[in-house]
């Protein structure tokens, strides 16, 4: 048998996060994290002092794992775009970190650091202060909402079957138009209703880019 890894504060986070992945948020007790760990509950408060510490921890971790946008010169869209883009890839596999981002009170050092790198993207565009707060509030509640929307729905494995479920008992001379987008848009060959992200967010960017100006 080999021998136990020693307990770490990364472990017990990485720990955290696999179990709030597999039973959400309320899932993410000491007891069951210890028992994810295979140890007794005791054995945590070595590295984290409660579970607050562990919301804070692995809130931090979530911000860690997303893409800060380059410092390079160039657009600040695609910077920007590059950073929702990987923050929604992050927050699809963490759906229920979105109800704690904003809220802890002890930001982590990964926290704070993605935060003013965004910021300074936009500063560094041109954004006035005010402009650069309501983008940045404006770009987050696109892509929360988005993933949020995207883990709820079930028409991400099989959205043709899906649509011929809805179309079969759906009477069409009551509802013309969402018959007309079933059949004139979402069974049309190549269809791929994650690629609505990109298209909201291209929208929200030149709106902003417009006002930027």
């Amino acid at each position: 048998m080999p021998p136990r890894r020693s307990l770490t504060r990364d472990r017990v986070l990485q720990a955290a996060i696999e179990v709030a992945d597999r039973g959400g948020v309320e899932a993410m007790t000491m007891r069951r994290v210890a028992q994810h760990l295979g140890v007794e509950a005791m054995s945590l408060y070595h590295h984290v002092p409660n579970k607050d510490a562990i919301l804070d921890g692995v809130i931090d971790a979530v911000f860690a794992a997303i893409e800060l946008p380059g410092t390079e010169t160039g657009d600040w869209r695609d910077a920007i775009r590059a950073r929702a883009s990987s923050a929604r890839e992050v927050l699809s596999r963490h759906s229920w970190a979105l109800g704690l981002m904003d809220s802890r009170r002890n930001p982590g050092p990964a926290t704070l650091r993605h935060h003013d790198a965004v910021l300074g993207v936009l500063r560094r565009a041109g954004f006035t202060l005010p402009m650069a707060v309501h983008a940045v509030s404006l770009i987050d509640s696109y892509v929360g909402g988005f993933v949020l929307q995207e883990s709820n729905l079930p028409l991400s494995e099989n959205v043709p079957g899906v649509a011929d479920d809805i179309l079969e008992t759906l009477p069409r001379d009551e509802f013309p138009y969402l018959a007309e987008v079933i059949t004139e848009h979402a069974q049309r060959p190549g269809y791929d209703h994650t690629k609505e992200f990109d298209y909201g967010l291209d929208l929200i960017l030149e709106g902003l880019e417009a006002r930027r100006k």
